[in-house]
């Protein structure tokens, strides 16, 4: 695909009927997957807004069930003593936890092993846990439903790489498209004869019939596997870069180039301390960053992202019918948080209709930052008045959500500090603010601080609402309020009011009516 603009989410409907009151998504509230990689085996169980999952349970197990695999042409003996004990482990987790069932995928290593049926078999019979084993096309095709289930609107290149393989996968529109598959897994390379310059001179003849096969790939390439999430680790310490969440951390072509020499010029073990990667993965580094080098060489991405979502994500986007599928992950997963957490769920909506007016030429895709705001303006109420501004901001910035860039996380926080606290100095998070341009602090501060008073002056669904009338050019803030709700409009309100039409350098005016 050549597209070369994002389209943006196709629907963020405020005012419709949340989505986990959906029966449809309510099916899908808790749904464990397992997935039997080549290097790793891992059991996920997702839970809440099926549209924007949280991870209720995550644990992986180093087995390299591939390792040797290129030599013996079976699963490695230990990696399988271990995998099963894991899945063992996983069957009676699940049972305890009530689950229906779990849904078990294995990818390069159980398919090409010759002991692959016999291990499934054996797996079936100890633990009742059926393992569908997906060709390399199909392993692709879910991995970029991963993928899409984070960026439901993205088009460009997906990258997955595993223990045995690598898999590349287009998308766009919603869809997957071309797909393939390769032997470029780190545990296949380490097996090649003929040191580094064999393996690299395998890796771009490789690559390049991809190439030839796919066709043109010139938008954003997606990264989606630990290898990467590794080498991304090691790109934010070289970097020192401030926010250390790998979903959505975005590199140029550059950087990767940047960082690939840091990482060949410095000792490993310090490295891999420094940055919080495990030893296993550091020690495939070598082969990853030879594929990764050769790769954006080869396809020439016009941006790189990091997607924390992948195979197991995309078996969970396989279950949801497509009107759960075309909803935004954002603004559900904020909705959610709102019925969860805050004191009036629903109180958001009418918040968002009293700000908009300070924002009536934002673009669509600043819209529905502020309706994320807005719906998530109360749901730190718990937190300890003094830490309250601070408690928003890290949940905005830390949590786990998708389709919102580092940048749009920053602007939501930043909103959320003014919602509590006038000024944001003399904090600790000064270098996350830097992720957001200067416009981006200052329309973040307008609208924190448009919650702060608008939260104040109506706690009910049913309240008077007043309405904020805002006229740039004259430089004049309106407050139109009923007569019958002005005894809110006390001296304390009167201040917020004053210093939200000082954000917009414009003079406040107050009509009663009615």
């Amino acid at each position: 695909m050549t597209q070369t603009a994002e389209t943006e989410f196709p629907d963020h409907e405020l005012l419709g009927k949340p989505l986990f009151e959906d029966p449809g998504a309510r099916a899908l509230s808790r749904v464990g997957v397992v997935d039997i990689g080549s290097n790793s085996v891992r059991m996920v169980i997702f839970d809440g807004a099926a549209r924007s999952p949280a991870y209720f349970y995550n644990e992986k197990v180093m087995c390299e069930l591939g390792a040797g695999l290129s030599e013996t042409g079976c699963l490695n003996p230990l990696g399988r003593e271990r995998a099963l004990a894991a899945l063992h482990r996983f069957r009676y987790l699940a049972k305890d936890l009530g689950l229906p069932a779990l849904h078990a995928v294995a990818t390069a290593a159980v398919r090409e092993a010759r002991d692959g049926p016999e291990f499934c078999a054996q797996v079936k019979a100890e633990t009742g846990l059926i393992i569908n084993v997906v060709d390399g096309e199909e392993e692709a095709r879910l991995s970029a439903q991963g993928v899409l289930l984070g960026w439901p609107g993205a088009y460009g290149l997906i990258c997955d790489i595993g223990g045995s393989s690598v898999e590349l996968a287009e998308i766009g529109g919603g869809k997957v498209g071309r797909r393939m598959t390769s032997p470029l897994g780190p545990l296949k390379l380490r097996d090649i004869k003929g040191g580094r310059r064999a393996r690299k001179a395998h890796i771009k003849t490789t690559l390049e019939e991809m190439r030839d096969r796919m066709g043109p790939q010139r938008d954003r390439l997606f990264l989606v596997g630990g290898s990467w999430r590794a080498f991304a680790r090691l790109d934010m310490l070289r970097r020192g870069y401030p926010l250390n969440v790998l979903h959505e951390y975005r590199m140029t072509q550059t950087q990767v180039r940047e960082t690939i020499k840091f990482i060949e010029q410095n000792d490993p073990d310090k490295l891999r301390s420094k940055a919080g990667v495990s030893g296993s993965r550091m020690a495939l580094m070598p082969y990853a960053i030879d594929v990764l080098s050769r790769l954006i060489r080869t396809f020439k991405p016009k941006d790189i992202a990091i997607s924390s979502y992948g195979i197991r994500e995309g078996l969970l986007y396989e279950q949801m019918p497509q009107r759960l599928r075309d909803r935004d992950p954002l603004i559900e997963a904020c909705r959610f948080a709102e019925a969860k957490d805050a004191r009036l769920p629903g109180f958001g909506k009418h918040l968002f209709e009293f700000v908009m007016p300070l924002f009536r030429s934002a673009p669509e895709q600043q819209v529905r930052l502020i309706k994320a705001a807005c719906l998530l303006h109360d749901v730190s109420w718990r937190a300890h008045p003094d830490y309250r501004a601070e408690a928003c901001f890290e949940y905005v910035t830390r949590a786990n959500m998708s389709g919102i860039k580092h940048s749009e996380r920053v602007f939501i926080g930043l909103a959320l500090q003014h919602r509590y606290r006038n000024k944001r100095e003399g904090n600790r998070f000064k270098q996350l603010y830097e992720l957001l341009d200067e416009r981006g602090q200052k329309q973040a501060e307008i609208l924190g601080k448009a919650l702060r008073f608008g939260a104040m002056l109506w706690m009910q669904h049913d309240a008077a609402m007043g309405k904020l009338r805002f006229y740039p050019k004259k430089q004049k803030l309106e407050l139109r309020l009923p007569k019958s709700a002005s005894p809110l409009f006390n001296e304390v309100a009167k201040a917020r009011f004053n210093s939200l039409a000082a954000a917009l350098n414009s003079e406040p005016r107050v009509i009663l009516r009615g």
